[in-house]
């Protein structure tokens, strides 16, 4: 696949947390892709994304002549285009759970995601704490200390990842562990007695594409003279 081009097409780095997925996974598996971002919430908005995607939604990968215009499709479709990266666990069961986990995240948690939406530089401690979130965020508590204990730490390559390596449930979850960060959401509070929700979260703050895209969205911000 090396002859091949990608194109993604992004949203802010400090709003978007669909746009975030697709990214994190293909520059931290150094998938070569030129970035294209769309400014969010302008009245022009829906304008430029058509230019790129019929969906009117970020992200989407221009790929020679199609467009995949959704998260978990793209994330599908790279790890299948470069199984040597192993963004998919290379054991059916494991693959398995990790396709759900994905699905979980990409199909549920409204509640989260309403009341904390993603602001990579915001910092508001207890704000959006509603217990039908803290319900939402619990379960993905729980799920992280699960996945971590079951096949991340039984790896025989554990980097911190749910699933030992970094790869697609990673980069679905990543930007929940932003709002964990951002609205002080403590893992120990939600029942994280071995600490590996708190751990697996800290692996990911300090993921160097993480890092990465924290920089963008900061600079983006003080460009617009928010921050």
């Amino acid at each position: 696949m090396a002859d091949e081009t990608f194109k993604l097409v992004i949203g802010d780095k400090n709003y978007s947390s669909w746009s975030l997925r697709p990214w994190l996974l293909m520059t931290h598996a150094n998938i070569p892709f030129s970035e294209v971002s769309v400014r969010l919430r302008q009245p022009d908005t829906r304008e430029q994304i058509l230019k790129y995607s019929p969906s009117g939604q970020v992200p989407a990968l221009l790929w020679r002549d199609i467009v995949v215009p959704d998260s978990l499709a793209i994330c599908e479709t790279l790890a299948e285009l470069f199984p040597e990266k192993g963004l998919l666990p290379s054991d059916p069961l494991a693959r398995a759970r990790a396709r759900s986990a994905a699905a979980e995240m990409h199909s549920g948690f409204m509640d989260l995601r309403r009341e904390m939406p993603m602001d990579i530089v915001g910092h508001m401690p207890g704000q959006g704490h509603t217990p039908e979130a803290l319900a939402a965020a619990q379960r993905v508590n729980t799920l992280w200390a699960e996945l971590r204990e079951t096949y991340g730490r039984r790896h025989p390559e554990d980097k911190g990842f749910l699933f030992g390596r970094f790869g697609v449930a990673d980069a679905m979850y990543a930007p929940v562990v932003t709002r964990f960060a951002t609205y002080e959401v403590k893992p120990e509070g939600l029942g994280d007695r071995q600490g590996l929700a708190a751990a697996y979260m800290q692996t990911i703050l300090r993921l160097p594409a993480m890092q990465l895209w924290a920089q963008g969205a900061k600079a983006e911000m003080q460009a617009r003279g928010t921050l």
